[in-house]
């Protein structure tokens, strides 16, 4: 199991909820570049999914846009909130 740093924990808290890339990015007050690594290191360690904005379908993981974070939609799973 991954151990969650501090801005990782940040995040997830701000995720019991499916939030758009930019309230997290606001309410987190991270940079655009220390968020979108955490975002990804996140979803690779399983603590949260990414929905397409637009459909709010659950993007598939290997294929959705780390360039384009703003797109997506981030909510944490059931393991990211046991992490909290």
């Amino acid at each position: 199991m991954q151990k969650i740093t501090p801005p990782q924990k940040r995040i997830l808290e701000k995720l019991i909820f499916p939030e758009p890339y930019e309230k997290v990015l606001e309410e987190t007050g991270m940079h655009q570049g220390e968020l979108r690594d955490e975002l990804i290191n996140l979803i690779s360690f399983g603590y949260i999914v990414a929905y397409e904005t637009d459909t709010g379908l659950e993007q598939n993981l290997e294929f959705y846009d780390t360039d384009n974070l703003q797109l997506f939609t981030f909510q944490a799973t059931k393991q990211g909130l046991a992490e909290i």
